[in-house]
């Protein structure tokens, strides 16, 4: 049995296509192709089922995804094993976080570490929710992820940041300027919303302020709503984080109330982490402490 054309199916079903997968794992289209009729063929089932605009999984696929997962985690979670027993500062880790973790610091966070450790790989994965991060790392389909605190699924956590929501408005808003940002105007002003699936921590802030936004536009990446606001389309309240490195001119009012979102790293057994995954997240630990507010 060959681990990597498991390895193939699950890429390929989350990228929907053989050209996109080619591109992730860097094979050839062809040699993605050959390794999902190959994988077919020993199953004696059909995994995926082919049309012009990609794949998608069959009712098979379906029904064989959730052992295939479990099946590379242990594999995964076996080679760290090994690395660690060699005494290797090598093997892969896997990371998932979030947009503006993942826009703000893990570019820098990856370079630098990588500089020190150049023979530790990585795959990184972007959750669109915390509770969908932490189900990964339960799973044993990530080594750790960013998320907020504190955990819903009581992993090893380790505080890193206290991200403040602010608000963010276009920069010739008659109240660009105001500190605070008034509490009647964030009520009454078109609102464009960040999806946040079951975390509920942007309506959680309005719940305590007593106001109800007037909702116009909800998207689900906090970049496309940065856009949004700088196109004069509404105002918006955002994570600090992600809001001061805008890449589109906004300007940032501070909320009518102080909310934190507190921002840690989290691990399913700190006993059992490997060598790598544990230099990675005492390294994110101390790069966070002394960069995170640039």
């Amino acid at each position: 049995m060959s681990i990597t054309k498991y390895q193939i199916f699950l890429k390929t079903a989350a990228c929907g296509s053989f050209s996109k997968a080619a591109e992730a794992m860097n094979f050839t289209q062809s040699g993605i192709s050959h390794a999902i009729n190959s994988l077919e063929a020993e199953l004696g089932v059909t995994l995926l089922s082919r049309n012009r605009g990609g794949v998608v999984l069959t009712a098979d696929g379906r029904a064989l995804l959730p052992q295939v997962e479990k099946l590379c985690a242990a594999h995964h979670s076996m080679m760290q094993t090994v690395e660690s027993l060699k005494g290797m500062d090598s093997g892969l880790v896997k990371v998932a976080t979030f947009s503006s973790v993942s826009f703000q610091w893990l570019p820098r966070i990856l370079k630098s570490f990588g500089q020190l450790y150049p023979n530790i790989e990585f795959e990184v994965v972007t959750g669109d929710f915390y509770d969908q991060i932490e189900n990964w790392i339960v799973s044993g389909a990530v080594d750790c992820g960013f998320f907020r605190l504190p955990s819903t699924k009581h992993l090893q956590t380790y505080s890193l940041y206290r991200d403040e929501l602010q608000v963010v408005v276009p920069c010739d808003h008659p109240l660009a300027q105001a500190d605070p940002f008034p509490v009647e105007e964030l009520a009454t002003e078109p609102f464009i919303l960040l999806e946040e699936g079951e975390d509920y921590e942007i309506m959680a802030a309005f719940d305590k302020m007593g106001i109800r936004p007037q909702v116009k536009y909800t998207a689900r990446e906090d970049r496309t709503i940065l856009a949004m606001v700088s196109e004069g389309l509404g105002i918006s309240l955002l994570p600090r984080l992600m809001a001061k490195h805008s890449p589109l001119p906004v300007q940032i009012c501070r909320a009518p109330m102080q909310f934190d979102r507190p921002i840690g790293i989290g691990v399913k057994d700190e006993k059992a982490l490997s060598k790598s995954t544990k230099l990675f997240v005492n390294y994110v630990r101390t790069w966070v402490a002394e960069n995170g507010d640039e």
